[in-house]
């Protein structure tokens, strides 16, 4: 599947919903990198991605590798291609997303990449 930046009505969608999930997270920049993925970042690292190819949307998310399993078994999701063994799922965009779920994904994903003192402001009640 040849990516490329998002663009289709769905995907769109699909892109404002995380956005406004992971833009209240601390320090949080938006990116589009060299192969026209759609990244959400801290501290430049990478912990949720979006493309488009063949009419399809992907929604990539870094979590630990413990969550992973459980995803990857319960199904709804696959093993990222080339970052998989980082501990990134891609999200099954043909099925409806438990926005509650994928809100706990995001925020697991920025705290395996945010620096301590990010993630404290985060833990902190």
């Amino acid at each position: 599947m040849s990516e490329k930046q998002v663009t289709s009505e769905r995907g769109l969608t699909l892109l404002g919903q995380v956005r406004e999930i992971a833009m209240r997270l601390p320090e949080v920049i938006e990116a589009v990198d060299k192969f026209g993925h759609t990244s959400f970042r801290v501290n430049d690292k990478p912990f949720v991605m979006m493309g488009e190819g063949d009419g399809e949307t992907s929604l990539s998310l870094k979590v630990l590798k413990e969550t992973q399993e459980v995803l990857l078994q319960r199904g709804g999701f696959t093993k990222t291609h080339y970052i998989g063994h980082h501990g990134w799922v891609t999200l099954d965009t043909e099925v409806a997303p438990d926005w509650n779920e994928i809100g706990e994904l995001i925020t697991e994903g920025y705290l395996r990449s945010a620096p301590k003192r990010l993630q404290k402001q985060v833990m902190t009640p």
